[in-house]
């Protein structure tokens, strides 16, 4: 079983979108720039460390370049059994899987950012990572500080998170060292996230997660708040609200899915973090970290697909495997088109269907296995509409 994770806010970094400039995949940010109301693009071609250190930035970013990412994935044909992102991840796991429409993602990551970085303002927050001990060790030491901090991410073995005031968290980091911790390492974020220092923020939260109205999914995410696959939309508007001030337990996420059978687990976004994480947590997993157009190949000839070449049909996109999506160029209702039947050879450009005023026309040449999306289902953009085989 194969599993997509998201990386959260700490992984955006400097000019992480210039490989994907002239890739297919780039037009999402376009449109989520669009809905925005920002340049989203100029963040990922030229913000500094610095401006993507501010929360609104960083989790717009790394929002949009895994979806990005996920997008140059989902025209390869892979699909996952199960999903799960880190913090902000979640909610771009959330969007991949329709649970958020595009646009609804957009908006409210937007607002989280805003509410984080409002909340961050009015009590100033750090978080570090401190490694070589054991959770409750950890635990411990935040107990010992007897100050605001507490563990805010459960990361991997060895490696947790706490957060806090400045006092708090150096008061923990010292007990920590007093305990035995390897390193404590400050993290570069702006506020002191999953901790109860970002209450403040949930009221404004929950309004936006109403007005977005998550729906079912038909792959289930996993959650990080109480580390079990969840796919019904009611049960993450209050999910979506937990997690702003509790406990990421990611590595109960990763175990989680690995008892459920997965052992491929690939990081789609900035960075490579999660994979480390998935490494040190699950022994047995195979791992991969895709964040850039040259890794679709790797990931290609990583999960066993036929290694022949097709005709590349647009500059800048990879096309070796041998089942292709056809996926909806916006939002709207789907029609298929009536006269085309499964088993059907589809040549580059064929009408395959309808999505709201637009038509759905394949990008691949090939045989019509089945139309994924049902007549008069609604549609978000990018969400898959058929499969096709290659060969």
């Amino acid at each position: 079983m194969l599993a997509f994770t998201f990386p959260g806010q700490g992984s955006q970094r400097p000019g992480m979108g210039q490989a994907w400039v002239n890739h297919e995949s780039w037009e999402l940010v376009t449109e989520a720039s669009d809905i925005a109301g920002r340049d989203i693009g100029d963040l990922l071609l030229n913000a500094d460390a610095e401006t993507l250190k501010d929360t609104r930035n960083a989790q717009l970013t790394t929002f949009v370049s895994s979806l990005m990412v996920l997008d140059a994935v989902e025209r390869l044909g892979f699909e996952p059994s199960l999903c799960a992102g880190h913090s902000l991840g979640e909610y771009t796991a959330l969007t991949a899987n329709g649970a958020l429409g595009f646009d609804d993602g957009v908006r409210l990551v937007i607002e989280r950012s805003a509410a984080m970085h409002e909340a961050g303002l009015k009590t100033q927050g750090v978080m570090s990572a401190v490694l070589g001990l054991e959770d409750d060790q950890v635990e411990t030491a935040c107990r010992r500080a007897d100050s605001d901090v507490w563990v805010a991410n459960f990361n991997a073995p060895g490696q947790v998170v706490i957060a806090g005031t400045t006092d708090g968290v150096q008061l923990a980091t010292d007990h920590a060292k007093e305990i035995g911790a390897k390193r404590v390492l400050p993290l570069p974020v702006s506020g002191a996230f999953h901790t109860p220092l970002m209450t403040p923020a949930r009221d404004r939260l929950r309004e936006a997660i109403a007005a977005a109205k998550p729906r079912d999914s038909d792959v289930p995410i996993v959650s990080n708040v109480d580390a079990k696959a969840h796919s019904q939309g009611a049960e993450w508007a209050t999910l979506l609200s937990a997690q702003l001030s509790s406990p990421v337990k990611w590595k109960q996420c990763l175990q989680a899915m690995h008892q459920a059978g997965v052992n491929r687990f690939v990081e789609l976004g900035p960075g490579g973090v999660l994979t480390g994480m998935a490494k040190r947590t699950i022994e047995s997993a195979r791992t991969l970290s895709v964040s850039t157009p040259d890794e679709l190949d790797k990931l290609i000839e990583w999960m066993g697909a036929t290694a022949q070449a097709t005709p590349v049909l647009h500059e800048g996109e990879h096309l070796f495997a041998v089942e292709r999506l056809v996926v909806s160029p916006g939002a709207g209702v789907f029609v298929p088109n009536k006269s085309i039947a499964v088993g059907q050879r589809i040549s580059v450009g064929d009408v395959l269907g309808q999505v709201g005023e637009m038509e759905v026309r394949s990008l691949f040449e090939g045989v019509l296995q089945n139309f994924i999306s049902l007549d008069g289902e609604r549609l978000t953009p990018h969400q898959p509409v058929a499969w096709l085989r290659t060969h």
